[in-house]
Order: C-alpha cells, then sequence, then structure tokens
C-alpha cells in the first residue's frame, strides 16, 4: 500500500462490505472510522455516534416560531420551557400571513422595500410585476385628456341610457362654464370692493393729518417713543423729562428753536429766519 516515496498514503475503508483503498480517505467526526468516498455518511457507513449531530426543529401552532430540541432531554421539558419563556401568540399573525405578489405562481413575498401598489388595478406587486405588461393589468384605463373632472363626467354617466349622454354632457358643459364665470365676477368684485375700501383709508389717513396740523392737534412726533404733542413746547418737555437722562454719555444734544409766532420747531436757526420770513411777513418779533 502507498508509494516507495509515500509509504503511508491511502487507508481501506473500515465498512466490512467494502474494504476499499482509498487514497485521500475520509475520518468521521462521529466515530473516527475511515470510509471511502461512497460511505462517508453517516447513514451509508453506520455511524452509532450519528444522533448526536441530528438537530429536531418542531413549529410552535401558537406563535410559528421553530423550537430546537436538545439532545437528551425529554421533548415535553423541551416544549415547556418555551411556553413558559419565548412563546408569543402575536408573533403568529406576522409569521404565517406574510403578503406576496398578487401575479399566480409568483411567491415572492412583499415588505416595504420590493412592493410597489399599481394605480390602475391598486393591486400590490413585486418588483419584477410592478409594470402593467407584467401583471396583466385589468384596472381602468387613465382619461386621455387632461381635463380635472372627467372622472366625475364618467361616474355620472354610468347607467343612463345613450339618448341622454349627449343632453347630460352639455348640462355638464354650461354648468361648469356657468360656475367658472360666476367666480370671475365675484372674483372682480372682491377686488374692486378692496380697492375702493384701500383708497378710501387712505383718503381718510391724508385728510386726519391735513386737520390735526391745521388744529395744531398732535403734529410733533417725539423720535424715541413715537407720541405725538400738539406744540414743540410740550415735546420738548417730554423729551427732556423722560428720554434725556437716558441718552447716552458722549452724544450731542439736539438744539431746537421754536418760532415765536406758530410755535413751529426748527433744528437749524437760519430755517427759523427764512420760515419766519416767508410766512410771517419777514418779522420775527412776537405780537
Amino acid at each position: 500500500m502507498g508509494t516507495p516515496e509515500f509509504p503511508h498514503l491511502g487507508k481501506h475503508c473500515s465498512v466490512s462490505d467494502c474494504r476499499q483503498i482509498d487514497f485521500l480517505p475520509f475520518t468521521c467526526d462521529r466515530c473516527n472510522q475511515v470510509c471511502c468516498l461512497q460511505h462517508r455518511s453517516y447513514t451509508n457507513h453506520g455511524c452509532p455516534n450519528a444522533s448526536q449531530n441530528d438537530v429536531t426543529v418542531l413549529i410552535c401552532p401558537l406563535c410559528a416560531k421553530g423550537v430546537r430540541l436538545v439532545l437528551d432531554q425529554d421533548p415535553n421539558i423541551t416544549w415547556e420551557s418555551h411556553v413558559n419563556t419565548d412563546c408569543d401568540p402575536s408573533n403568529y399573525q406576522r409569521a404565517t400571513k406574510k403578503r406576496h405578489c398578487s401575479v399566480p405562481g409568483c411567491k415572492e413575498v412583499l415588505n416595504l422595500s420590493n412592493s410597489i401598489r399599481c394605480r390602475d388595478c391598486t393591486k400590490e406587486h413585486c418588483l419584477k410585476h410592478r409594470f402593467g405588461a407584467e401583471h396583466s393589468c385589468q384596472g381602468t384605463k387613465k382619461p386621455e385628456s387632461g381635463f380635472p373632472f372627467a372622472g366625475l363626467l364618467s361616474r355620472s354617466q354610468k347607467g343612463k341610457s345613450p339618448q341622454s349622454s349627449s343632453s347630460t354632457s352639455s348640462w355638464w358643459g354650461s354648468g361648469f362654464m356657468n360656475a367658472v364665470s360666476n367666480a370671475r365676477a365675484s372674483a372682480e368684485s372682491g377686488m374692486l370692493k378692496f380697492s375702493n375700501a384701500t383708497a378710501q383709508a387712505l383718503q381718510k389717513a391724508r385728510s386726519g393729518v391735513a386737520e390735526g396740523i391745521n388744529s395744531g392737534e398732535l403734529v410733533e412726533l417725539c423720535i424715541h417713543c413715537q407720541a405725538r404733542f400738539s406744540s414743540v413746547s410740550d415735546l420738548i418737555e417730554h423729551v427732556e423729562r423722560y428720554h434725556q437722562q437716558s441718552s447716552k454719555p458722549g452724544v450731542n444734544k439736539v438744539i431746537i428753536d421754536v418760532c415765536p409766532k406758530c410755535s413751529r420747531g426748527f433744528r437749524d436757526p437760519v430755517a427759523l429766519v427764512e420760515h419766519v420770513e416767508r410766512d410771517h411777513g419777514g418779522t420775527s418779533i412776537a405780537k
């Protein structure tokens, strides 16, 4: 057995009926017997320890989970341990009732990543049958025109005689045109009312400002708090009382000169002189 270079090459099969020499023999991991290619499996060479590698799994009828039987342990004990610890009856619906592709013969299980709902027949299909030609779609066809009320018109015409179809379509067309014209007229009238109200509000505001200036009421505006006063002296008193102490140091104070006749304030003395000469007859002496 073997060769002069490799004298220990090859062994005989341990099966008594075989005893064939094999240069690449197999050694059983359970009984450590040497076997040939034909008798390498546990069943063919009758391995007495093959049961140690057996794996038996039972499906629980309550939760649809697999329960593996432990070797050299009573199956009743294994089953009782599973029922008391891992058994969850709510898992039965998720495990048994899985979504499949609606195409006959397709066993693809659908999930969030491989399912598409057809817009025509409203059925879910896998990615392979996502097109209408692949799943023989029998759903309603899309309307050829882009008219948004085509579906409403088609549903309203179901169950009616062919003689009344023309009158119904003309009635729907006239009703739609009337609704459009009424909506347009109401929108134009609303815009007209809005523009008129805006013009009246602006006119009232302008007239109110003019009346305030002519009557000398609340025409002077405080630049700090936006308060209005009837005269410049009241404005100056308000600024000195409430805003002069809170002013930041280093900021130049504004000196306002008052007209002796109309009590109008000016920051520039030259502007005050020009105002007196222009509006009060060229004299700045109070009477």
